[in-house]
């Protein structure tokens, strides 16, 4: 059987990153950036006041209390036409672009008004509340680089960079075909030898959440001509995963009725639990990733191979399968032969450090544990019995949203 580690470089070594799309900005979030994006204005285009107040000159109040002659008012979105000369000011509103002449602003709470007359009892340097041109950014400056998952933040400096359309890796279309003839879809009749369908919803969602695009093709019957013509509706994806007939015996179905199709296999066993029977190989120039039927097998799987295959074809690095440690919440035997996930609650002790804690069962049949779970905890084949308070490898199970 495969290493986990080896299964992962064979599946992503025969992937790319996909073409461009355009999109509207207001249509980005989630996606990855195919080019940079630099400033196509400059912000602010001129020196604006950052309070409400007067714009003066600083020479002016030097000395306070200090009189002055209000020549006019500029409010945000427009200007003033004149120019600031000694012992006079102009009323300015936040955003306003300095008037000619003036240096500083005079916050409204240091005035006393009563025009024409304003007379200023606190004083400001040079520069007080203004806002040069250019310090957000100057047209021409890099914004967001090429390669970047858009966040509500990336979306507001697009924006504001006067970029109304992005150009965006499109999203890998992932063909999604459920097998047995024991499920069913929720909501529907269940036969006493029948449970519900779980599988390809769930990694619909994943795949949604990953950035892609599901194309579901329904649930199949354990048979061979249902499962290969169910299989042409793959026809154009970018990636076709199966879920369940991995296995062995009489419900190798995946490996034989798509063999049938041409099929070409490169592994189906790797050495981890969950998730022994995965498959993956190509039909005709589709990749084919066959997940176990178990839904935390699948789910698991789906962690571990999935997301990394589809960061990859959006342009993103594919996501380090153990990137974080944490303490270890409780005693663990040793480990067999086979690389272990175990779902774990994350929280953290005293000082502040990350608590791994995994259920006291971990069986695969079990997606109660794995929605609950706050990470997955890695355990090396092989590994030693483990104590309370041992550092351990960690996945984080994240919603997959991008966040601001």
């Amino acid at each position: 059987m495969l290493t986990v580690a080896e299964a992962r470089v064979r599946i992503l070594a025969g992937l790319r990153p996909l073409g461009s799309e355009q999109v509207a900005v207001s249509e980005g979030l989630g996606r990855v950036l195919a080019e940079d994006v630099a400033a196509r204005v400059t912000q602010p285009p001129a020196a604006v006041s950052a309070m409400d107040g007067y714009a003066v000159r600083a020479a002016d109040v030097a000395v306070v209390p200090a009189r002055l002659t209000l020549i006019g008012e500029v409010p945000a979105g427009s200007s003033f036409a004149g120019r600031v000369g000694p012992g006079e000011t102009v009323r300015i509103f936040t955003g306003a672009p300095l008037p000619a002449g003036a240096d500083t602003i005079v916050i409204q709470e240091d005035v006393d008004a009563a025009a024409p007359t304003i007379t200023v009892r606190e004083g400001a340097a040079p520069g007080t509340y203004v806002r040069p041109a250019g310090l957000d950014f100057a047209a021409g400056e890099p914004g967001l680089a090429k390669g970047r998952r858009l966040t509500a933040r990336d979306i507001g400096l697009a924006a504001a960079m006067n970029w109304p359309w992005l150009r965006v890796t499109r999203r890998p279309r992932v063909a999604i075909l459920a097998t047995g003839d024991e499920v069913v879809m929720p909501g529907e009749p269940i036969a006493p030898s029948q449970i519900v369908s779980s599988n390809g919803l769930a990694l619909a969602a994943f795949v949604t959440a990953c950035g892609g695009e599901p194309l579901p093709l329904g649930i199949v019957a354990d048979d061979r001509a249902a499962l290969a013509a169910m299989a042409e509706g793959a026809r154009g994806a970018d990636l076709l995963v199966t879920t369940g007939g991995a296995s062995v015996g009489d419900h190798d179905l995946v490996r034989s009725a798509l063999g049938d199709q041409g099929l070409e296999l490169d592994f189906w066993r790797i050495a981890m639990r969950p998730g022994k029977p995965l498959l993956f190989g190509r039909l005709g120039t589709t990749p084919v990733l066959g997940l176990p039927g178990n839904p935390v097998s699948s789910l698991v799987c789906a962690t571990i191979f999935l997301k990394p295959a589809l960061d990859l074809m959006l342009g993103l690095p594919p996501a380090d399968a153990a990137p974080r440690t944490a303490r270890l919440g409780c005693d663990l035997a040793s480990n067999d032969r086979r690389q272990d996930y175990l779902r774990a609650r994350l929280t953290r002790d005293a000082a502040g450090r990350l608590v791994a804690t995994p259920f006291p069962v971990q069986d695969s049949s079990m997606l109660t544990r794995l929605a609950w779970a706050d990470c997955l905890v890695l355990r090396a084949p092989l590994a030693p019995p483990a104590r309370a308070g041992d550092e351990v490898e960690i996945i984080e199970l994240g919603g997959g949203s991008p966040a601001i």
